[in-house]
């Protein structure tokens, strides 16, 4: 049965690797992720001559009314990836997904000389309840890499968390949706470094919030 998502609602989104493959190999496949990111999140057809030229030209389009999600949090590891996002359109995050794991795959696919599913079945998916929820999932998204023993979250650059913390000025989320309620950047910092910190206690509490 498909799924149904809300407009106007966040949701929490997860996939990762087939048999828990890399997905990124580089740098390069890390950029490609995030520019197609941009310019998937569209109500434009993926093959469509607009689409294909701007995914050559342009390594930021601005985002307009045609966007299909809002992206709140982002983190890109290895062999998985986390989104937090507010649907916008009707159906919006199942477009955007499929848009964005088929021509993610295509490109892998044509790099790295492989052929076959990159991503493990359907995304994952879990809708965020409460304003406590989405400061969870944010922090959580964001530290993930931290969580997972791979870097220190502030130093990774794919993810959202240095927009967040005002290190990188980058245009991809929507950010003010969780800093609005807090006092400052710091509190948010130091919320997300007790999430990293305890994330094994926090998941078992709150396990409800989070997909993995």
């Amino acid at each position: 049965m498909s799924r149904i998502f809300q407009s106007g609602y966040y949701y929490h989104i997860y996939n990762r690797g087939v048999d828990k493959r890399e997905i990124f190999q580089d740098q390069w496949d890390y950029v490609r992720f995030i520019k197609s990111i941009r310019v998937f999140n569209n109500i434009r057809p993926s093959g469509s001559v607009y689409l294909q030229d701007k995914l050559k030209s342009s390594p930021n389009p601005s985002k307009d009314s045609d966007c299909l999600i809002e992206i709140i949090a982002y983190s890109l590891l290895p062999n998985h990836f986390h989104f937090l996002v507010k649907q916008l359109k009707d159906n919006g995050i199942s477009k955007f997904m499929q848009k964005l794991g088929m021509g993610y795959t295509n490109y892998f696919n044509y790099k790295h000389g492989r052929s076959g599913y990159l991503f493990q079945g359907k995304f994952k998916s879990k809708r965020i309840k409460s304003h406590e929820h989405l400061c969870y999932v944010s922090s959580y998204v964001n530290g993930n890499i931290e969580i997972h023993k791979v870097a220190i979250a502030k130093s990774w650059p794919w993810s959202s968390y240095q927009d967040y913390l005002g290190i990188r000025n980058g245009t991809l989320c929507d950010k003010e949706s969780v800093l609005n309620d807090l006092k400052s950047v710091f509190e948010y910092e130091r919320f997300t470094n007790y999430v990293i910190n305890n994330s094994s206690k926090i998941k078992e509490e709150i396990k409800k919030y989070f997909i993995e």
